[in-house]
């Protein structure tokens, strides 16, 4: 079972890679406007995907610039967001990107992309990382499928962004020097 997971999940990294790759630079780029100036990085992690905060903050590698966004918490133009959630349309991170959107805030999102009616924060964010992850991905022999790592791939599109952002910074800071 565990093989089958791993070869399922290399599958999807691999997907993410030829599909997200461009998605992961533009918001390396979009955060890294905050990075290099005076804004701060906030990070929100709906459901399980507080994991995401709980690494960006306290990982052994902490993003840069990383905050946590507490509800209310005061947010300039400088500032930029990360959102993360199972699926773009999860209500608590539409009403977020709502608000992120009528203060003007640039933001991504990472979910996976499920079609919908309403709104989407595939249509929010300024840039949206699709997760892929509309099933699990291992088969019973009753034909439902589980194993559903959202969690894992959302790390993997934070650690692309993390990394693009990481360059980003060392090349300003190089051309500062």
């Amino acid at each position: 079972m565990l093989k089958i997971f791993s070869t399922q999940l290399s599958g999807l990294f691999n997907k993410m890679m030829d599909k997200e790759a461009f998605e992961m630079e533009d918001a390396g780029r979009l955060l890294a406007q905050a990075a290099v100036g005076d804004g701060a990085i906030f990070i929100q992690g709906f459901g399980e995907m507080q994991g995401i905060t709980a690494e960006a903050m306290d990982g052994a590698e902490p993003f840069p610039k990383a905050k946590r966004y507490e509800h209310g918490q005061t947010i300039a133009r400088e500032d930029r967001f990360l959102i993360f959630t199972r699926h773009s349309n999860d209500k608590e991170a539409l009403k977020l990107a709502k608000a992120l959107r009528e203060k003007d805030i640039p933001f991504v999102a990472i979910s996976t992309s499920v079609p919908s009616n309403e709104d989407s924060l595939m249509e929010l964010a300024d840039v949206h990382i699709d997760l892929r992850i509309n099933r699990g991905l291992i088969p019973d022999e009753t034909g439902n499928r589980f194993g559903y790592p959202t969690l894992i791939a959302a790390l993997f599109a934070y650690y692309g962004i993390k990394f693009t952002l990481e360059e980003i910074i060392q090349e300003y800071q190089n051309e500062e020097d």
